[in-house]
């Protein structure tokens, strides 16, 4: 079990899209699967928290991983993100995932204490996923201890992947992979502003929401040793990050107004509760998407070349 998940690249974690009338688009779904496919990433994850997971409903949940799958056709990994803070129905979603044809799941368990945490995951666990991602998200501290993580990979098979979302991230990307001998499986999502130093540390994935070809060249140019290279171009995207991470709310606010203007979306719709997205929001997001355009342009016909 532990050499079954070489996840290796960008791993795009899906906004979602919705129609006028507030319900999923699965065209615009298929669209943006497509689009990062040819770009190149190397998995998907659906629905997390950039998917505004916690104001879908079951039902939606599980059409978003149905439609995936169906899409990808078994071309990349597909991880199908369990979010829920009551313990029965996130068993009862991961059941759900796994009769879909979903095996790869994402863990997203409040912690309370350690052993609240342990017994929790223990009990998703007995749900009998092929691959575990446990998502360690803190925006303001170190997230889940060391010892915590790697008491779970020893016992748990399944356990291979962690996505490290932590202030600072940097240092937890170093200390777990020592700690597992580069046997678990470390991602980078929302510390993806730091995809630079991630790489340096060893990082084997980032799950970004958009601008696929332009992540994917830079993963690559930095794999093939042309460091410079993918610094030089990273930079371009700190203007980007600077603006779309001040929050969760704003950036799926931004991602969604640039995945509609590249005509994925059919709509830039968020669900409510949010935060608002003003005038002066949409101006800055206005000339900052035309950067983006431009990027993915000249990207994408590198990578076609």
């Amino acid at each position: 079990m532990k050499d079954l998940y070489p996840l290796f690249g960008i791993v795009t974690v899906l906004n979602t899209p919705f129609t006028t009338s507030n319900t999923i688009d699965t065209n615009a779904l298929r669209r943006h699967v497509h689009y990062a496919l040819d770009a190149g990433v190397a998995g998907f994850l659906v629905p997390a928290m950039a998917s505004e997971v916690y104001k879908l409903s079951r039902e939606e949940r599980l059409l978003m991983v149905e439609t995936v799958l169906q899409e990808v056709n078994g071309k990349v990994p597909v991880i199908a993100g369990a979010g829920e803070t009551d313990l029965q129905k996130a068993r009862e979603l991961l059941r759900m995932y796994i009769q879909s044809g979903c095996s790869h799941v994402l863990f997203q368990i409040p912690y309370i204490n350690e052993d609240v945490f342990y017994n929790n995951f223990m009990s998703l666990a007995e749900t009998n996923p092929d691959i575990i991602m446990l998502q360690d998200w803190d925006a303001s501290g170190y997230g889940l201890p060391d010892e915590l993580i790697c008491r779970l990979f020893e016992e748990v098979p399944a356990f291979r992947c962690l996505k490290v979302e932590t202030i600072p991230a940097g240092v937890k990307y170093s200390r777990i992979i020592e700690l597992t001998n580069n046997k678990l499986h470390v991602s980078g999502g929302w510390a993806v502003s730091q995809m630079i130093e991630g790489l340096k540390r060893g990082v084997h994935a980032f799950m970004p929401t958009a601008m696929h070809y332009t992540y994917v060249r830079i993963y690559r140019e930095f794999k093939k040793g042309n460091i410079k290279e993918a610094e030089i171009l990273f930079r371009q995207l700190l203007p980007i990050l600077a603006f779309s991470n001040q929050h969760l709310d704003i950036s799926i606010h931004f991602f969604k107004r640039l995945l509609h203007r590249q005509g994925y979306y059919s709509t830039a719709i968020v669900r409510e509760p949010i935060l608002p997205f003003d005038r002066l929001h949409e101006e800055i997001a206005n000339g900052l998407i035309e950067s983006i355009l431009k990027l993915e342009n000249l990207s994408g016909r590198l990578s076609a070349a």
